[in-house]
C-alpha cells in the first residue's frame, strides 16, 4: 500500500493492491486503533497481504523470527511484559500448528495474543494443494475466540472485518487469551502493475476513514471487587496469605501491605513479585519440611490467596490436607484454578480492588511465630550455598541482579523459590508457568526483555536451552544487556528427585537422557559473549560484567547428580534426621 499523504491516525488510504490487501489494511489498522502496537512476523508467501500491511502502517513495531514456534513465544513474552495484545502473523500449513505451544501458554496464563493466520482459499483445502491443511480450529478450544474469515470479496462490507476485530478484542477483555483470525486468501497474493482504488468499497464505512477511533468498540465493565459481608468475621481469626501468580509488582505490593496490616504471615511465590519482599517468609517451601514450622503454620483457621498456580509443591500438599475453615481466592483470571477442590469462595477482581474495598481500621499484630521458625531452615540453606553449585548460584543470584527475570520451568523455577533471599531482586519476575513447558523459554525471554529499558536475566535449564536453541539468533537483535545464566547438569536431573526406578539403568536412559553437549560454540556461532565459570566468586564477575553491554551465555556446568543430591542433603539437615 502506498503512503498516505496524512497520518495513519487522520485517514485510511484507499489504494491497495488487492482486496486481500484491503482486508488485511482493515484488520490491522482496526488493532492498532484498539491498542495494539507490537506485530511478531515469520515469512511467507500466503501471508503475503498481512506482512505488506503490518510493513506500511507507521505505528507499528515490527518483531521478525525465522522460526514460528519461536515466534509465538516472542509474542507471548512481548504481550507479559507490555500488558498489551500482542498480533502474530504466519503463512499457512504447519507454519500455524507451531504456535500450538504458545497458544496453550496463552490461555492458561491469560495473554493476550492475536494470531493471525494466513489460509488457503476453501477451493483449495482437502484437494491436495501444496502447503494446505485444515486450520480452521485448529487450536481447539484454547482460543476465547475464534473465526474463520472468509475469502475477501466485495459481495462483503468492509464493516464486517471492523466488527469482527471488535468483537474478538471485546471477547479478550474479558476473558483474557489468545485470539484466531484465520485468513483464507485466494491469489493473487502480490501487488501488480497497478494499485487499484477502493473508495467507492469502503466508502460506506464513513466517519471511521478520517477518524483514529474503532469501529464499534465494546464497553468494557468496570473495575471492582464488591465488599464481601462476612469480611469482618474472616479478618478476625487465625489467617494465612498466600500470594500466586502475580504479573504486576503494584499488585503485589498491595498483597503485602494487607498482609502486614491483618498481622497474617504473607507465603509468597517466585511469580508473585514479592517473592524477595523483607515481608514474606522467604523459605516456606523447604521450612515445611520442619515439623516445628508445620505445627505453628496449621494453627491458621483460614486462607486468603491472591493469584495460582503455585511452583512449590510441598506448600500446596500442604493447602490440601489442611482442614481450613474458609478459603478464598482472588484472581482476575475467569478460571477455575482450584486443583484440589478445596475453594469456598472465588473472587474475580485484582488484588488492589480487594484491598481497596476491604480496609482496616488498625493495623493487627501477628498471630505467629513463623519468623523464628523458619530460622533453622535459613540457615541451613545458607551453609548449603555456600559454594559453587545449581544452589549457590540462584541463592546468590537475587543479591546481583539487576532489572527484571524471566526464569524458566523445571529445576530452575523451583531453585529460585526454594532459595531465593529477600533483598534487591529484580524489578520483576515473569515464568511461563500455565502449561509449564520447557519450550520456548528463550524466545518467550526475548519478548520479554523488549518491554522495558533494563536489563533481563534469563535462568533456564540445558534440556531448555537445547529445545529453543534457534531463538539464540533472536537475541542479538536486543539493544539493552541480556543475561542468559545456563544451568548445564546434563540432562532432565528433576527426575532424579522422583521417584523413577532406577534399575536397569531406566532412569538415565529413558528419563534423564544426558546428552554431553556444552553451549559455548552454540554461544559462538549466535555472536553471544560466553562465559563458564567455576566459582561463585568467578559467577559474581561474570554476572557484572554481563550487565554492562550485549548479550552474554554464562554455563554453570555441574555434575548431573549434584543438584539432587544436595537437595536431599539440605532436606535432610533441615528435618534433623
Amino acid at each position: 500500500m502506498p503512503a498516505s499523504p496524512v497520518s495513519v491516525h487522520q485517514a485510511f488510504a484507499s489504494q491497495h493492491a488487492t482486496f486481500n490487501h484491503v482486508w488485511s489494511s482493515l484488520l490491522l489498522e482496526e488493532l492498532y486503533r484498539l491498542g495494539v502496537r507490537d506485530i511478531a512476523l515469520a515469512s511467507g508467501s500466503r501471508s503475503a497481504p498481512l506482512t505488506m500491511a503490518a510493513a506500511a502502517h507507521p505505528g507499528f513495531r515490527r518483531h521478525l523470527h525465522f522460526d514460528e514456534r519461536g515466534l509465538g513465544f516472542m509474542a507471548l513474552g512481548l504481550a507479559k511484559g507490555s500488558g498489551r495484545p500482542v498480533a502474530v502473523i504466519m503463512t499457512s500449513g504447519t507454519a500455524v500448528a507451531n504456535l500450538w505451544p504458545a497458544v496453550a501458554e496463552a490461555q492458561l496464563t491469560g495473554v493476550p495474543l492475536i494470531i493471525l493466520s494466513a489460509d488457503r482459499p476453501p477451493e483449495l483445502i482437502d484437494n491436495g494443494a501444496n502447503q494446505a491443511i485444515d486450520q480452521q480450529g485448529i487450536f481447539g478450544r484454547y482460543p476465547v475466540y475464534q473465526q474463520n474469515l472468509p475469502s475477501p470479496t466485495p459481495t462483503i462490507p468492509a464493516a464486517f472485518v471492523l466488527s469482527s476485530v471488535d468483537q474478538a478484542l471485546a471477547q479478550q477483555a474479558h476473558t483474557p487469551g489468545p485470539v484466531h483470525f484465520n485468513c483464507m486468501y485466494p491469489e493473487p497474493l502480490y501487488p501488480g502493475d497497478h494499485y487499484l482504488d477502493f473508495a467507492d468499497y469502503l466508502a460506506p464505512l464513513g466517519d471511521w476513514l478520517r477518524s483514529d477511533a474503532p469501529w464499534s468498540p465494546w464497553l468494557a465493565i468496570e473495575p471492582g471487587c464488591p465488599v464481601q459481608p462476612d469480611w469482618a468475621e474472616l479478618q478476625g481469626k487465625r489467617g494465612v496469605i498466600i500470594a500466586g501468580r502475580i504479573q504486576d509488582p503494584l499488585q503485589g505490593q498491595a498483597v503485602a501491605e494487607l498482609a502486614e496490616r491483618l498481622g497474617w504471615p504473607l507465603l509468597a511465590d517466585l511469580q508473585s513479585q514479592i517473592r524477595f519482599d523483607s515481608r514474606n517468609l522467604i523459605h516456606v517451601d523447604l521450612a515445611l519440611q520442619d515439623d516445628c514450622f508445620v505445627a505453628e503454620l496449621a494453627r491458621a483457621e483460614v486462607l486468603l490467596q491472591f493469584g495460582a498456580r503455585l511452583i512449590s509443591k510441598r506448600l500446596g500438599q500442604f493447602i490440601k490436607q489442611h482442614p481450613w475453615q474458609d478459603y478464598w481466592l482472588v484472581d482476575s483470571q475467569p478460571a477455575r484454578l482450584d486443583p484440589d477442590y478445596r475453594l469456598r469462595r472465588r473472587l474475580l477482581c485484582e488484588p488492589a480492588a480487594f484491598a481497596a474495598s476491604h480496609p482496616l481500621a488498625t493495623q493487627q499484630p501477628p498471630w505467629h511465630r513463623l519468623g523464628e521458625r523458619q530460622q533453622r531452615a535459613t540457615r541451613q540453606i545458607r551453609a548449603a550455598c555456600d559454594r559453587f553449585s545449581e544452589l549457590g548460584v540462584c541463592h546468590r543470584l537475587n543479591a546481583l541482579i539487576e532489572g527484571q527475570l524471566f526464569v524458566g520451568n523445571s529445576m530452575p523455577a523451583r531453585l529460585m523459590d526454594m532459595l531465593g533471599e529477600p533483598g534487591k531482586g529484580p524489578s520483576r519476575v515473569m515464568t511461563n508457568r500455565g502449561a509449564s513447558g520447557i519450550d520456548g523459554l528463550i524466545a518467550t525471554a526475548y519478548g520479554f526483555a523488549q518491554s522495558r529499558d533494563e536489563p533481563t536475566t534469563l535462568l533456564l535449564g540445558d534440556l531448555s536451552a537445547l529445545h529453543d536453541l534457534n531463538s539464540l539468533a533472536l537475541l542479538g537483535k536486543t539493544s539493552r544487556p541480556l543475561v542468559v545464566i545456563l544451568l548445564n547438569n546434563d540432562g532432565g536431573s528433576i527426575f532424579r528427585m522422583l521417584p523413577v526406578p532406577t534399575g536397569d539403568r531406566l532412569l538415565e536412559t529413558y528419563y534423564c537422557l544426558p546428552h554431553g553437549l556444552h553451549f559455548e560454540h552454540a554461544a559462538a556461532m549466535f555472536g553471544l559473549q560466553y562465559r563458564a565459570p567455576t566459582t561463585l566468586a568467578e559467577f559474581e564477575l561474570a554476572y557484572a560484567a554481563a550487565l554492562e553491554k550485549g548479550v552474554t551465555l554464562i554455563e554453570i556446568k555441574v555434575p548431573s547428580q549434584e543438584v539432587a543430591e544436595d537437595l536431599k542433603a539440605l532436606g535432610s539437615a533441615i528435618r534433623g534426621s
